[in-house]
């Protein structure tokens, strides 16, 4: 008798906001993803044909909704409440109606599942209200993982822990001193993009989609100098102030300020922070999300890292990969199929089938061929 195929798939760092198209009918200049199209296909890929009869499980990584990049009633608040990040999550649900169709017929599968791991940019999911509403908008109890969903050696992880500018407080994932109902603990990454980067992304809504950034800080002296200037200044005193203002709606030690500035990359490199977690002999895997950077690294012979990308688009300056890149990458687990034999004890095929590894590949997903789609204009 032959085992089931079971397989995961890991995807992250989505940022799906209020959708390309605004109620005003004009363009959503701070949207960033553009491949509804292409997921929908990449759930019915892994739902139908050879894997018509597998267990799929859909692992999102962190990062999947862009609670950040999302208005409250014109405004982008620091200053989050549960009611805020509902109405932020409708909105998401709202402007991405083909998505989260397509995420509900997966999940009627009996043999489907969903799990949630919480990032940075998706923080209004520690929320009950957001999960209870987004299980029923999928009709499916997902399940949510706060920081890190582990699993027959493989540790996942969206990997926001690692840097300081983006690091929460585990044991703290709300403020309640001295306010009059409970907000999100935001990290100061978020209150630094909300504050200051998003103003700067309303007039330039790439800017953070740019790879390596020293090059274009190069660029932007030579071509916008007063912009430049204007804005170094303008980010000294944003740290000035947060090193010398006190706000119980947001609680950054000066020793922490110190170490995001010291820290500070626009596309972390966390193969380093992979190979410390890869040092526990329980673990053979290590899979992040967060740099938008694909990436594979092995250690040893069984030490393996997979960063699952980006599906934004980025943009690079470095001459051989010039241009606009996109590449909708993912990590596709699989557990071996073995056969089974009837006359053996149930115990003992039960732990023969765990004791074999399941091997994780950096995959792209590439979609179904179109003779004609819509260029993305932002």
């Amino acid at each position: 008798m032959e085992q089931k195929r079971q397989i995961k798939l890991v995807v992250s760092d989505m940022h799906l906001g209020k959708g390309r198209d605004l109620e005003s009918g004009s363009l959503n200049s701070l949207e960033e993803f553009y491949y509804s199209d292409k997921f929908v296909e990449f759930l019915n890929y892994y739902s139908s044909g050879e894997f018509d009869n597998a267990e799929v499980e859909l692992i999102i990584n962190g990062d999947f909704l862009n609670f950040l990049q999302v208005d409250y009633k014109g405004h982008f608040l620091s200053v989050i409440t549960e009611e805020v990040s509902l109405m932020k999550l409708k909105g998401i649900i709202k402007g991405h109606k083909k998505v989260f169709e397509a995420l509900k017929e997966f999940a009627a599968n009996e043999d489907h599942s969903i799990t949630y791991v919480v990032g940075n940019h998706d923080q209004g999911m520690y929320w009950p209200a957001t999960r209870a509403y987004l299980d029923q908008a999928v009709d499916h109890a997902i399940k949510y993982k706060n920081l890190v969903y582990y699993f027959d050696g493989i540790h996942i992880e969206h990997g926001h822990m690692h840097e300081a500018a983006n690091r929460i407080n585990p044991k703290k994932f709300f403020l309640r001193k001295n306010l009059p109902e409970p907000i999100l603990n935001l990290p100061f990454g978020s209150h630094f993009f909300l504050d200051f980067v998003l103003k700067i992304k309303q007039k330039y809504p790439h800017i953070d989609k740019v790879r390596p950034f020293n090059r274009l800080i190069r660029w932007a002296m030579i071509n916008e100098p007063w912009f430049t200037f204007t804005s170094f200044f303008k980010l000294l005193g944003y740290f000035f102030k947060s090193i010398f203002v006190k706000d119980p709606r947001r609680q950054f030690p000066f020793s922490q300020i110190l170490k995001v500035l010291f820290e500070s990359a626009i596309f972390p490199d966390l193969s380093e922070s992979a190979r410390k977690v890869l040092n526990d002999d329980r673990i053979h895997t290590v899979i992040f999300g967060h740099s938008h950077v694909y990436k594979y690294r092995q250690w040893s012979f069984d030490k393996e890292y997979f960063n699952t990308g980006t599906w934004t688009e980025l943009t690079s300056l470095d001459i051989p990969n010039m241009g606009m890149i996109t590449k909708l990458t993912y990590v596709l687990i699989e557990y071996p199929q073995v056969e089974i034999e009837e006359d053996v004890d149930e115990g003992a095929a039960e732990e023969n089938v765990e004791s074999i590894r399941p091997r994780a590949r950096l995959k792209e997903w590439h979609g179904y061929h179109r003779i004609e789609e819509d260029v993305v204009v932002s």
